[in-house]
């Protein structure tokens, strides 16, 4: 019953708020496709100056993976990941997500493979991968389009919401799909 429901709302969420939006602005009297296009080049130009923050993340997450840093974090968190009930495959996830988009992404596409998309590892891994942010990518983007150089609280805080967020995808999975 709730997972129907909840399927059904995915289903119509996106693009009613995208709905809701323009005829807001409409109503508003915004030129809405005039906005769009001044937002869009704001953004190229933007995607321009922060490059060299993307080519630095990309390196060092390359240099992560390659090092084996992974498979020692993984192998470290295994008896963690246990005690939560947690399936060890899904820690990999947990780990690359904060630190690439496309990376998490080929790594939840290799466990679709190995385990299946509707198998409770499949489900958990796709919702970690929506419950979690790539916080570190976010971070070289938008501090680095703006110039900060020091983060303060703001990795902490990013490191803690990617946290809650799994382990909330975790417990939604359990409670839906049991295991």
């Amino acid at each position: 019953m709730i997972k129907d429901i909840l399927q059904a709302l995915s289903i119509i969420a996106i693009p009613l708020i995208i709905a809701v939006f323009v005829i807001y602005a409409a109503r508003k009297k915004v030129p809405v496709y005039e906005s769009f296009v001044s937002g869009a080049k704001g953004g190229f130009e933007v995607a321009i100056k922060i490059i060299p923050y993307l080519v630095a993340m990309l390196v060092a997450i390359g240099i992560f993976r390659a090092s084996g840093a992974m498979s020692i974090f993984v192998g470290a968190l295994s008896p963690l990941a246990h005690l939560i009930g947690m399936p060890p495959e899904a820690l990999p996830m947990a780990l690359l997500r904060p630190l690439s988009g496309s990376g998490s992404l080929g790594l939840m596409t290799d466990i679709m493979k190995r385990y299946g998309p509707d198998s409770f590892i499949g489900v958990l891994v796709s919702t970690m991968y929506g419950s979690s942010e790539t916080t570190f990518y976010v971070i070289a983007v938008y501090f680095g389009a703006v110039n900060i150089y020091r983060t303060r609280h703001a990795v902490a805080a990013g490191l803690i919401a990617d946290a809650v967020g799994m382990l909330g995808a975790l417990l939604i999975c359990r409670i839906l799909f049991g295991s």
